[in-house]
């Protein structure tokens, strides 16, 4: 591994990590983060392996345990602060800004699987290794990130159940609504 070979990671590693975090600063923590634990761990990368995969996995790493050990807090409804946030409120010209907030409204781990896959230009193999998860789970998370992005970035809901066929009873108050088999 030399500098250069890393130094052309960056723009990757900067472009994932801001989308994780959220935050400039925080995205800029956790690359130095990155870069700091690849110095002291470059022993354990084989010569000829991906030095990108390997690079984006101590950052989804790092990242993960950075979120485990902050406190947890009651999740924010973005809809309650929109008329706070930067180019909120009616207008929706910006379109990079509701990607960017409809992104950090999916899941991590939808997000991550996205933004490996789709900004990173990733394969399947690359992302599964990078987030230890199976391949199938890849694909599985990846269609719904797109289905739930998508919904977002038209203002629609995403779908959340399967209503009850015309005709016949819903569910009883208070009750989850009843689900039934798609073919």
């Amino acid at each position: 591994m030399n500098r250069t070979q890393v130094v052309e990671q960056l723009p990757g590693l900067r472009r994932y990590a801001r989308v994780l975090t959220g935050d400039a600063w925080a995205a800029d923590d956790l690359v130095q983060d990155t870069l700091e634990r690849a110095c002291s761990k470059w022993i354990l990368w084989r010569t000829g392996s991906d030095l990108r995969a390997w690079l984006f996995t101590l950052m989804h790493n790092l990242y993960l345990n950075q979120r485990r050990s902050l406190p947890t807090l009651a999740p924010l409804d973005i809809e309650d602060l929109q008329e706070q946030l930067p180019g909120g409120g009616g207008g929706h010209s910006d379109d990079a800004l509701d990607l960017e907030r409809c992104l950090l409204r999916l899941p991590a781990d939808q997000r991550a699987v996205l933004l490996l896959v789709a900004m990173e230009d990733m394969s399947y193999e690359d992302t599964a290794r990078i987030l230890d998860i199976p391949i199938g789970t890849v694909m599985s998370r990846l269609s719904r990130a797109r289905t739930r992005l998508r919904a977002l970035m038209e203002h629609t809901p995403a779908p959340a159940a399967v209503s009850p066929p015309a005709g016949t009873a819903g569910p009883a108050a208070g009750s989850p609504p009843a689900l039934r088999r798609l073919k």
